[in-house]
């Protein structure tokens, strides 16, 4: 594709799979957690859901933090594939959950899961985008992960009322595991550590070019 080198097309389509997964619990998790779990209810989605946004959003900026001060790609690497893989796992726990504190340890852990993952992935993806595509690169980004919403949530009920709900939660590790597998494609293309080093230190002036 024009203007999207392979590192942007890895991340895109491993955010692609990962979307298309996760997007099959929309529609049914609120049904899932008062149906199907113990004590569950309409205000306890809520908290559920309060829960893994308040993790990830309080550990993220602590995340973010620490892979801008260590140079080079391979930290980002390193907290993107742990995150990853420790994330699309958290769904086969949903298949023995039967009590809401298990519930709301496995989102727990997806949110920690997460505030590793995102701006990891989200560093990545803004050092590699080639020069003068960028509002083309992230279009095609937001494309993706639409499109695959949208189909996940179409089929996300389906299967559920005729698979059931385990089905789905394997279907959505299956998915989220491909998208983990498919970064690995990339660890070769990462920057090293000296690549964001300045050229001239400072307080030297740099040499003249003749």
């Amino acid at each position: 594709m024009i203007g999207i080198n392979k590192v942007i097309k890895t991340l895109i389509l491993s955010d692609f799979f990962l979307q298309s997964g996760w997007g099959l619990i929309g529609p049914i998790f609120a049904i899932f957690i008062t149906q199907q779990i113990q004590g569950g209810s309409l205000a306890s989605v809520g908290f559920v859901a309060a829960t893994y946004w308040f993790i990830k959003s309080i550990v993220q900026p602590f995340i973010a933090h620490f892979l801008d001060v260590k140079k080079g790609e391979k930290d980002d690497f390193k907290f993107l594939i742990l995150g990853m893989y420790l994330a699309n796992l958290v769904p086969f726990g949903y298949i023995f959950a039967t009590q809401l504190w298990h519930v709301f340890l496995l989102e727990t852990i997806r949110g920690l899961c997460m505030a590793c993952v995102v701006p990891a992935w989200a560093g990545i993806f803004t050092r590699h985008i080639d020069k003068g595509w960028e509002a083309f690169s992230w279009s095609i980004e937001s494309t993706g992960i639409g499109f695959a919403a949208a189909l996940a949530a179409a089929f996300g009920g389906i299967l559920a009322t005729f698979l059931g709900f385990k089905v789905v939660f394997v279907l959505v590790s299956f998915f989220g595991l491909i998208s983990s597998s498919l970064l690995l494609l990339i660890r070769n293309q990462l920057f090293p550590k000296g690549h964001f080093e300045p050229k001239v230190k400072p307080g030297e002036k740099p040499e003249r070019q003749f």
